[in-house]
């Protein structure tokens, strides 16, 4: 279905190729997962399937593409708009329409199908992705993972014969990932669907792959299966290095198989765990009977909560469930319907200049929106300048996150994972005592996770500072926050620690979590731990 032949490809002004001589051939009816570290090529290797790259990008491109029989190079991409459905990184950047419905029926539309066809379809994907209760809400008014569900949707109305996925799952929670992937898992088995997806969670995706193709940033890309590719992959879910940890010969891909491999370890005695607790530190954040609204929509009921200093706080919940307005009320963008958001007994609405900038730092779920440099340079200089820290310090901070960014690269070229890394070391550079971040983790790789995670541990513990995250992703949660506030319809429905909200959850529990139940570990750390104590 899909052909690479001696395929290679650079960007200009690049020092390095993003593919070479890469000879792939994906057949119909197969589900290929494409990983590598942030910013490696994977997205460019997905749009080079429908021609996107090099024709709207630009770059050098040696060798040939084929899909069905068709060269990429001899179409534009709208020639293979009846062939390939392709949803990007930021789903929003491609909605071209007001509403959910009018945006799956677009599509079809611009090839002509006839209305009574249309209208079949749109209630099928309707009903497919759980969309039904959105069809007639604006685009605007959707959350990141709403706005995913819908670009999802969008192409796979037009019965695409390959389906290509740049980060599908990245900000669903658990529950919504878990139903798309399998949506997606039974087009593969049941119509023949040829799907290829990028991915940074792992443990989403791996169990659902009949291949990898592993890129590594300097145009090398090794093919095999699941289990060949996790072998010795520096890249890989938890479970796998739960596995490697144990000294386990075979890496179970699975909870169940890794259950099974692990019985005797879990079912051994070990001594208490210990929770730390803020109790006694300063409150900076206090919300009382905090409501809003969107039109008549009640987003936020009645919410009491206190934020402590040197706290790092996780808010969970569903897909709309209130995650980004809460955040947004505590910065001072949403005003309350009722009730009261005080940050350090201010209301930030009304703070401006330094002292806002140095009281709280927020990343929304589009990075992009806080910068406007025409280089990474120009973004950290302005920064430096702006927060008043020596010269290259921002710089600094975004090396150690992602390294290798060049700083002469235009923010708009950088990779969604590199412009969040970006975004964030803008901010950080001011120190501001309270840290919001919006989905923190959409297009970074376990590396640089690991890089956030402990430079946030480290922000929060040495210089006692607040760190606020909404996110879906439950292994960030896990190895990061001390405490975890679930949202749901509004309400708060859980508060407390990391430990005893997520071992509540199946759900919204990691995979350490499900491989070892009972037992009260989340991380691979906390088994270690737990095994060297006993």
């Amino acid at each position: 279905m899909i052909t690479f032949s001696d395929v290679s490809l650079i960007y200009p002004n690049s020092t390095k190729t993003v593919l070479e001589n890469l000879n792939l051939t994906i057949d119909e009816g197969e589900l290929v997962l494409v990983i590598g570290p942030t910013g490696s090529g994977k997205s460019s290797l997905l749009r080079l399937i429908n021609g996107l790259v090099p024709h709207h990008t630009g770059g050098i491109l040696a060798g040939n593409v084929s899909v069905d029989g068709i060269s990429t190079q001899l179409v534009k991409p709208g020639g293979l708009a009846h062939l390939i459905g392709i949803v990007g990184q930021n789903p929003a950047n491609g909605f071209v329409t007001d509403t959910v419905e009018e945006e799956l029926a677009f599509g079809m539309e611009t090839l002509n199908i006839a209305p009574d066809v249309m209208r079949k379809r749109v209630e099928e994907i309707l009903d497919l992705l759980s969309l039904a209760p959105l069809r007639n809400r604006s685009l605007a008014t959707l959350s990141g993972g709403e706005q995913q569900r819908v670009a999802i949707g969008s192409a796979l109305v037009m019965h695409p014969k390959v389906l290509v996925l740049d980060e599908p799952t990245s900000a669903l929670d658990p529950i919504a990932a878990e139903e798309v992937l399998s949506i997606l898992h039974r087009l593969v088995n049941d119509l023949g669907l040829t799907i290829v997806i990028a991915e940074h969670k792992l443990e989403r995706v791996s169990q659902f792959a009949d291949r990898i193709v592993h890129i590594d940033g300097v145009g090398n890309a090794r093919v095999g299966t699941p289990s060949q590719i996790m072998s010795d992959s520096d890249i890989a879910p938890p479970i796998v290095h739960l596995a490697r940890a144990l000294g386990l010969a075979d890496a179970g891909l699975s909870v169940r198989d890794m259950r099974r491999l692990s019985e005797d370890i879990r079912n051994a005695t070990y001594g208490p765990r210990i929770v730390e607790s803020a109790n006694g530190a300063e409150c900076v954040v206090e919300s009382k009977n905090l409501s809003c609204t969107y039109g008549e929509k009640i987003v936020l009921r009645d919410i009491n909560l206190q934020f402590h200093e040197g706290e790092i706080i996780a808010v969970m919940g569903r897909n709309g469930a209130g995650k980004s307005t809460l955040l947004r009320s505590i910065v001072g963008l949403n005003s309350a319907e009722k009730g009261s958001m005080r940050v350090q007994g201010h209301d930030l609405a009304k703070l401006n200049g330094s002292a806002r900038r140095e009281s709280v730092g927020f990343i929304p779920q589009e990075p992009s929106d806080l910068l406007y440099g025409q280089s990474v340079l120009m973004e950290c200089t302005q920064a430096d300048k702006d927060n008043e820290v020596d010269k290259g310090t921002t710089f600094a901070l975004l090396n150690e996150l992602v390294p290798g960014i060049s700083a002469h690269t235009h923010p708009r070229d950088l990779s969604e994972g590199q412009r969040l890394a970006l975004a964030l070391c803008v901010v950080l550079s001011a120190k501001p005592r309270i840290l919001i971040l919006d989905e923190p983790t959409r297009g970074l790789d376990y590396q640089a996770k690991n890089h956030l995670v402990a430079t946030l541990l480290r922000y929060a513990s040495v210089l006692k500072k607040t760190v606020i995250l909404a996110t879906h992703d439950v292994e960030l949660v896990a190895e990061l926050a001390s405490r975890v506030i679930f949202l749901a319809d509004g309400d708060v429905v859980a508060d407390g620690p990391t430990l005893d909200v997520l071992l509540s959850s199946p759900a919204f529990a990691p995979q350490v979590a499900k491989v070892m139940s009972p037992q009260p570990w989340l991380t691979v750390q906390d088994v270690v731990s737990a095994l060297e104590a006993r």
